[in-house]
């Protein structure tokens, strides 16, 4: 049995009633309430995540910006100092490597953060394609991550420091920003479909700064939050998650981030002329919501069927605590990807009955 490992905040969870699983080889919370209690807590107040499992890689050089160019599928040269970008990294194939943000700490220094999970394929895929002129650097074990997510993020936050937060724009971010003390990097971005930030600090003053949101929280209602939530938020606003509707034999366009693939930017970036066919001759398959007619939960990898033929399958499914409907996303074959489509998911052997429907299922506002 290889040795689970763990963030900063490990011996924290402990105090909090964590329930922990293995997520992609670390021991981190699933949730610490309820998945119910710590969604709604985000969606109507504030919730607190531990994402320190997070990869976070500099590169920095002169050719930096030229090399990420060529390395993802967004336009890196449109980002200015004080910038994120989200991204996707692919293969010659248009499949994808990883989905990233970068950010722009200068003319030739950038932060890319990586799905843990992926992390040293990632490190490993950006080095073999740099060039001398650049260095990468892993520094993931330095950097400690949190997220402090929803409605009353920034009022739980702005007790915590004389930085005026409301200065930080949606994908913007701010370094050396003192939060309880210590030095953050500040950035106004999330996984949950709601406003909010992610703290990036070092590694060993997680802790410190737990505990100061906790407390400055607790006249909010905010609570620690798990993986679960995690998901069940993440899922609602539809953004992917890889290894479910981004693989290496998903693209990001079949995947619905089409957004940051621009294909007609000047760099040749690994990928591009596969994800442009894909663009011209139009998509054979595509990610899209389906919400259950019949009872049943529509699980990842649940075969979905029109009629005898097999079109696709579940990527994503979960009852959505919002909505208080069982829905789903999935991968299926662009005719039948329409809305008020009927099709069949397959669960546990019998055919249940649903509906392809507008995604995202929830938008904050």
């Amino acid at each position: 049995m290889t040795e689970l490992k763990h963030t900063p905040l490990y011996e924290t969870y402990k105090k909090y009633g964590a329930k922990t699983i293995d997520f992609g080889g670390w021991e981190l919370p699933v949730q610490f309430t309820s998945i119910k209690e710590e969604h709604a807590a985000v969606r109507e107040r504030a919730g607190l995540f531990d994402v320190s499992h997070m990869g976070e890689i500099e590169v920095k050089g002169e050719a930096a910006e030229s090399f990420l160019q060529s390395l993802v599928t967004n336009d890196v040269g449109k980002l200015k100092a004080g910038g994120a970008q989200y991204t996707a990294m692919c293969y010659e194939n248009g499949g994808t490597v990883d989905d990233l943000i970068i950010y722009k700490k200068g003319d030739h220094d950038y932060l890319l953060v990586v799905n843990a999970a992926n992390t040293d394929k990632d490190f490993e895929w950006i080095t073999s394609h740099a060039p001398e002129n650049v260095t990468v650097k892993n520094i993931s074990g330095e950097v400690a991550q949190l997220a402090v997510q929803g409605p009353k993020a920034e009022a739980v936050l702005q007790k915590l420091t004389d930085t005026d937060l409301s200065t930080i724009g949606f994908f913007k971010f701010k370094e050396d920003v003192s939060i309880a003390g210590v030095p953050t990097l500040v950035s106004r971005t999330g996984y949950t479909g709601e406003d909010g930030f992610e703290l990036y600090m070092p590694w060993e003053a997680a802790p410190k700064v737990w505990e100061a949101i906790i407390e400055a929280g607790s006249e909010y209602g905010l609570l620690p939050c798990g993986l679960g939530a995690r998901d069940t938020l993440r899922f609602e606003a539809k953004l992917p998650l890889y290894g479910q509707e981004l693989t290496a034999d998903i693209s990001p366009l079949e995947a619905g981030i089409g957004f940051a693939v621009k294909v007609d930017k000047e760099a040749d970036f690994i990928g591009k002329a596969a994800l442009k066919a894909q663009k011209e001759n139009g998509l054979t398959r595509k990610i899209v919501g389906i919400e259950m007619v019949d009872k049943g939960i529509p699980r990842a990898h649940y075969p979905v069927y029109s009629g005898d033929r097999k079109i696709g399958e579940v990527t994503t499914g979960a009852p959505s605590p919002t909505l208080g409907k069982n829905l789903g996303l999935a991968l299926l074959e662009k005719p039948f990807t329409e809305i008020g489509t009927e099709v069949d998911v397959e669960i546990r052997g019998k055919r249940k009955k649903a509906v392809v429907v507008k995604t995202p299922f929830y938008k904050r506002g």
